[in-house]
């Protein structure tokens, strides 16, 4: 079974940190591209999301794209001998509330922009973990 599985969401007030974890299995992390999405809360009365964003993304050779709101406070990371995916969110803000999916590239040895990707380049997806920061 070729799957992502994350982990390390909950709530946390702001100026906080939390680190996601995402195990994955069928494949190495570290022979394609990585990353992370996450989307938002809707208004509550439509009962969706907004769209889905990418956070931020590693590549093989180690280059990285993060989105420009999170610059500078979250890390992408990796560990090889675990198999597992990480992301180190710090100085976390209430903005940074939403649901946080690990995603795979389906390809071995797939590249992604240092200047973003689309929901379209993963093929691989965890359930997502969610992360709440209160002001």
């Amino acid at each position: 079974v070729l799957e992502v599985v994350e982990s390390g969401g909950g709530s946390v007030e702001a100026g906080g940190s939390l680190k996601l974890s995402c195990v994955a299995s069928g494949f190495t992390v570290s022979s394609r591209c990585m990353g992370w999405f996450r989307q938002a809360p809707g208004p509550e009365r439509e009962g969706v999301g907004t769209e889905r964003k990418l956070v931020a993304t590693l590549n093989r050779d180690g280059r990285t794209y993060y989105h420009t709101s999170v610059e500078g406070r979250f890390t992408i990371s990796r560990d090889s001998d675990t198999n597992t995916l990480y992301l180190q969110m710090d100085n976390l803000k209430p903005e940074d509330t939403a649901m946080y999916y690990c995603v795979g590239t389906g390809l071995y040895g797939a590249y992604c922009s240092t200047y973003g990707e689309e929901t379209r380049s993963f093929t691989y997806w965890g359930q997502g973990t969610h992360v709440t920061v209160s002001s």
